[in-house]
């Protein structure tokens, strides 16, 4: 399960970026989880940021774990699944991001967790599907999900999954309004070249609503309950 990422970049660097208006209540986020308000690029709007809730809002969980249906929709599903592809018409978009966070376990109750982030410190773009809810109430809820994939070899020593990460090119066509199903099938047959590096962080990032900047710093590798390890 793919569940932790960092958008801490400054609203310049976001405009600049994706091309973008930033809204003045856009804050920087270095411990992104489910259940947080965080910003996307739909191709409805591509124009601007959104701000979804990431797998579902938080009084749906009530403080229970998430499903990894929420929150992943895995690449291998989509081509299969006609409710999946047609979502994938209807809903997609762009979760900005300038790094994103592995577990990798080191015995069956103990992991310890990694950033990714690129080479080139250029931000990323990780394809990503959402949805429109109306609650009791009547009032009208967004929510976003994260594609991932088997994970490249940069990543592949940590975690089996990661985020399914778009080049600048592939960001087009994903927020193009007149993609057409087999051209945005086609995608996920390509392996963007996204040189990226990694080091060991803090377990504390296991903490949901913990958002510091320490967060991004690299720490000895240790796992989530603080013990120091050997591996990494």
């Amino acid at each position: 399960m793919f569940d932790r990422y960092s958008i801490a970049a400054t609203p310049q660097e976001l405009a600049n970026h994706y091309s973008v208006d930033v809204p003045g209540h856009y804050k920087k986020v270095y411990n992104a989880g489910p259940t947080h308000l965080l910003p996307v690029i739909t191709h409805h709007h591509p124009e601007g940021l959104s701000f979804f809730y990431w797998g579902a809002i938080p009084q749906w969980t009530k403080n229970k774990n998430i499903s990894e249906k929420l929150i992943n929709v895995r690449l291998e599903a989509l081509p299969n699944k006609p409710v999946l592809k047609k979502k994938m018409m209807r809903f997609r978009c762009l979760v900005p991001a300038d790094g994103f966070y592995c577990w990798k376990k080191i015995s069956k109750k103990s992991a310890v967790p990694y950033r990714f982030f690129p080479k080139d410190k250029e931000l990323l773009a990780m394809a990503g599907l959402w949805e429109e809810f109306e609650d009791e109430q009547e009032e009208t809820h967004h929510t976003f999900s994260i594609i991932t994939a088997p994970s490249n070899r940069q990543v592949q020593n940590v975690n089996e999954r990661m985020p399914f990460l778009l080049n600048k090119e592939m960001q087009k066509t994903w927020l193009d309004q007149n993609a057409t199903e087999s051209g945005l099938l086609d995608l996920f047959q390509v392996k963007p070249s996204i040189e990226l590096e990694s080091y060991t962080v803090s377990p504390r990032i296991g903490r949901l609503n913990l958002n510091e900047p320490t967060i991004l710093l690299p720490t000895a590798p240790a796992d989530q309950f603080g013990n120091l390890t050997l591996f990494d």
